[in-house]
């Protein structure tokens, strides 16, 4: 209970939620029964979507702009900054709306393009219900590895490869989905056990190899210490980790 309510506390997961159910909706009203076939698709796109946007996307180089690192530091560093606060768990909605509109637009276009029937449905069925379903079940993991309660054996098991990659090593375990670690030893950012004892943990791990009191880090932590109820004497604890 307490995880569904820190789950769906979050507009991003709301919304999200909504469009899946809507997705439903029309699929149940309008959509041939085949179009159910592809919902694995969109599951599998999904998180290929989603190893995508943590690597490249969500660890950019820190920009030199202020304006450029706030909204990086609001996509995904400050999660590595102050990684037990919920409120930066979740994918934020600038991240998550349009992302998910461009998905929706380009498999409408190409499945528009190759002349498939049910373009629209088969959209529908990919991205808003396939894809959707699994984006949630990322939120759903990302945040229980995050939280120090009881554990199933699959939650276990994301929250130990989870915390290599907060607590370890940054640029490795970019997946969160149960099964994304097939796409991590694929694209070559897997770490094995032996391999992990043997390695120094990465230098400034919490701040992404930034030094802790990088100008930027202080200036987005003060801009937004009230958004994610970050205390002063959090603030300045994490400027000297």
């Amino acid at each position: 209970m307490m995880r569904l309510k820190i789950m769906f506390s979050h507009i991003s997961v709301v919304l999200m939620g909504l469009a899946a159910l809507a997705g439903v909706m029309i699929l149940v009203l309008q959509a041939p029964l085949w179009v159910w076939l592809l919902l694995p698709l969109g599951g599998l796109a999904q998180m290929l979507n989603e190893y995508s946007l943590h690597r490249f996307v969500f660890h950019l180089p820190a920009p030199k702009r202020q304006w450029a690192f706030n909204l990086l530091y609001q996509a995904h560093y400050g999660h590595h900054d102050f990684p037990t606060n919920h409120a930066l768990f979740f994918v934020p909605p600038w991240v998550a709306l349009p992302v998910l509109a461009l998905n929706f637009g380009l498999v409408w276009g190409a499945a528009a393009a190759l002349g498939l029937p049910a373009a629209f449905e088969c959209a529908v069925a990919i991205v808003l219900v396939g894809g959707v379903t699994v984006f949630l079940a990322y939120e759903w993991f990302h945040m229980t590895s995050h939280l120090t309660i009881p554990k199933t054996a699959v939650e276990r098991h994301v929250t130990t490869l989870h915390n290599q990659h907060h607590f370890r090593d940054f640029s490795k375990w970019f997946h969160v989905s149960p099964g994304g670690e097939i796409i991590d030893r694929l694209m070559q950012t897997a770490i094995d056990r032996e391999t992990l004892r043997a390695k120094q943990r990465s230098a400034f791990i919490r701040t992404l190899g930034l030094r802790p009191d990088d100008p930027r880090l202080v200036s987005a932590r003060q801009t937004f210490a009230a958004k994610y109820g970050l205390s002063q004497e959090e603030i300045a604890r994490a400027a000297t980790l």
